[in-house]
């Protein structure tokens, strides 16, 4: 057997129903859209969403929450990733760019204290959590937050 040979299996694949190809077809004349009417003209028919006129869906909900525009939105750097960096360098977010672990700045980048550093590094971040502190400066580290 050769690529060429191969077919699907009888039944596997249903051809399409070509509307408006003349009466013997049965789906001629007016290709199964009925006769005069909105629907039965090309471009025809109701926009998303849209109910007859009836209150949409949309606008029958209740509006709920809040959004404050004010929120700060960090980019996450956890403890553990920063073990890839050599011991004594300098951390910001040039070298966390660097290493794929921040893809865009948005409002800054804020390391969070889970898991643990093996070695000193200095850290230079936008906000950290207080065990975030509390362990680099543990493993002998400092951090700057700006």
């Amino acid at each position: 057997m050769r690529l060429h040979e191969l077919s699907p299996a009888k039944g596997a694949r249903k051809a399409r129903k070509r509307v408006g190809r003349g009466v013997g077809s049965g789906w001629g004349k007016t290709a199964g859209r009925g006769t005069k009417g909105h629907n039965s003209r090309s471009g025809g028919g109701v926009r998303p969403g849209y109910e007859g006129g009836q209150m949409p869906i949309h606008r029958r909900l209740p509006k709920r929450g809040f959004t404050n525009i004010f929120k700060k939105n960090f980019a996450i750097v956890n403890i553990t990733e920063l073990n890839r960096f050599d011991a004594g360098s300098v951390v910001d977010e040039g070298a966390l760019v660097r290493a794929g672990l921040v893809k865009g700045r948005r409002d800054g980048i804020k390391l969070l204290g889970k898991g643990e550093l093996q070695h000193a590094l200095t850290v230079k971040v936008d906000a950290a959590s207080k065990s975030a502190k509390a362990k680099v400066e543990a493993a002998g580290g400092t951090i700057e937050v700006s």
